[in-house]
């Protein structure tokens, strides 16, 4: 994961505090001018140091891939960070209060080295100022920072370099058994950070690739007209990471909805997913009037197996193999 390694983000009061407490040590340790320059080096590269760091540990967005860029926007933008965008002007701004931390040090510590002691101990308290400005005028940004880590780190496990295959299909259609039917305890769910819901992601190999079934309620379980923007933003986001799709549909309609919405929600999956949408006829023990790709029963287990190397070939997945001579 792009985002759970994050490191936590400190408060712009937190930074000052730390920074000229130690440089308060720092100058203990020597005398006159001495101790001045050494104050001012130890707090100049604290917060220096610090600022550019918190923004140093977040992954490059343009470099990430599409599923996480937009996962990740989609999370935001129902946070008071207020979306990717507004994230990375929050990151700029903080990397550029780590250098103007950096460019006052180097300033007043010339201004320093040419003064007398009295002199010296007043231009150290304007850099000190100084540097308390700077690092308060993005105390803002550092919050927003933070509320995107703690949103951000609580994304379900989801590798976009791992073959994945999205279970789809209204609620009760047997999706959660079928996914846990096949992974049995190597699964994982974790909440939406911007819905009630929960994501189920459960993981299996085959000829030595580990591939991934997802589970998706909320997003996936109703037609598009019916979903929020952000919920919107995230099936876009899915888009890009499913590398097959399994729309579940319950010809027995014991789920609680006429075949005739499920059958129109598989049309529209099948329209905004470019990549293999397999219709897979669940409870097939109770009802098989349905044309679908697939029969089977989760529940009994008929044709369960058969149905998931249908999607493991759908993916079209091929491991990249060693340059052999």
């Amino acid at each position: 994961m792009q985002f759970e390694d994050l490191p936590t983000t400190p408060r712009s009061g937190e930074l000052v505090d730390k920074a000229f407490s130690r440089a308060a040590r720092a100058g203990r340790a020597k005398r006159g001018k001495k101790a001045q320059e050494s104050m001012l080096q130890t707090a100049g590269n604290i917060l220096s140091d610090n600022l550019e760091n918190v923004v140093t540990s977040w992954p490059d967005f343009d470099e990430l891939d599409p599923f996480y860029h937009e996962f990740a926007d989609a999370t935001l933008s129902d946070t008071d960070v207020g979306g990717v965008d507004a994230l990375r002007q929050s990151l700029s701004a903080v990397m550029t209060a780590g250098r103007q931390a950096d460019d006052i040090k180097g300033e007043y510590q010339g201004r320093i080295r040419t003064a007398d002691t009295e002199t010296a101990r007043k231009l150290r308290r304007q850099a000190f100022a100084r540097l308390a400005d700077v690092t308060e005028d993005v105390a803002d940004d550092l919050l927003a920072i933070g509320e995107a880590r703690e949103a951000l780190r609580t994304l379900p496990e989801i590798r976009a370099d791992e073959p994945a295959i999205v279970v789809a299909g209204y609620p009760n259609v047997g999706k959660s058994s079928f996914v846990n039917h096949l992974t049995n305890a190597d699964t994982e769910t974790a909440a939406y950070p911007y819905t009630t819901t929960r994501i189920t992601v459960g993981h299996l190999e085959r000829d030595h690739v580990r591939y991934q079934l997802v589970d998706t309620p909320g997003l996936l379980d109703r037609p598009a007209e019916e979903r929020n923007a952000i919920e919107s933003q995230a099936v876009s986001a899915l888009t890009h990471l499913a590398d097959a799709v399994l729309v579940l549909v319950d010809a027995s309609e014991d789920c609680g909805y006429p075949l005739e919405r499920q059958l129109d929600l598989l049309a529209k999956l099948e329209s905004s997913f470019d990549v293999p949408v397999l219709s897979v006829c669940n409870k097939a023990d109770r009802s098989r009037d349905v044309d679908a790709d697939h029969y089977m029963s989760v529940a009994t287990g008929e044709n369960v197996e058969a149905v998931l190397e249908e999607a493991v070939e759908a993916t079209g997945y091929e491991p990249e193999l060693p340059f052999e001579e």
